[in-house]
């Protein structure tokens, strides 16, 4: 596996060793001994998986402490824009983004870890979806920043009315309006 460091320190794209010959292909799509050498400890409790159509926007979500969650993303088929945002009040990169292409042909996946918003869009006809997560899903801790906030300019790929998003996501709050957390916030466990 190849590690790839991002702009913001703690990102990760993570680029498998694709064997394949005529019959198809193999890869590790997770070694617990390199992702902790390269990442370090991290212990995944719940994975999740969802299926979403072309203009298909989750996000920008995270969990406030003491349930913040950090994950490990990856398009199992279609492609998606997977963006991360750093919500640590205190970062020197506070209010940055990366953004990575994800895809069932690329095989990449994205590490975020816990202090970051996070959330995607489908770029294909269709894609599925699949995340680990340290930390278990907690309702009354979901939280999350609207996807259009100014003061970030996330370039989406898509035009605005091609952007299908659930109704919880269109009234998400501006970062500037939210009560954020320092970063200590997210090293405590749930």
């Amino acid at each position: 596996m190849k590690f790839i460091k991002t702009e913001i320190p703690g990102l990760v794209i993570i680029e498998p060793l694709i064997h394949g010959d005529e019959r198809g292909y193999f890869f590790e799509s997770f070694r617990k001994e390199e992702f902790e050498k390269h990442i370090g400890k991290v212990d995944f409790v719940q994975e999740n998986e969802s299926k979403s159509s072309r203009g298909v926007l989750r996000g920008l979500h995270f969990q406030k402490p003491p349930f913040t969650q950090a994950k490990l993303v990856r398009a199992v088929s279609g492609e998606v824009l997977d963006v991360a945002v750093d919500i640590r009040k205190d970062s020197p990169t506070f209010g940055k983004y990366v953004s990575v292409k994800l895809s069932g042909e690329n095989k990449r996946q994205f590490f975020i870890p816990r202090g970051f918003a996070h959330g995607f869009v489908v770029l294909s006809d269709e894609a599925i979806f699949s995340y680990k997560v340290d930390n278990y899903y907690a309702p009354d801790f979901d939280d999350g920043i609207f996807y259009g906030d100014p003061d970030l300019n996330i370039d989406w790929i898509l035009p605005d009315d091609e952007l299908k998003l659930s109704e919880k996501d269109k009234k998400m709050l501006p970062v500037k309006d939210k009560i954020l957390f320092k970063n200590s916030d997210f090293l405590k466990r749930g």
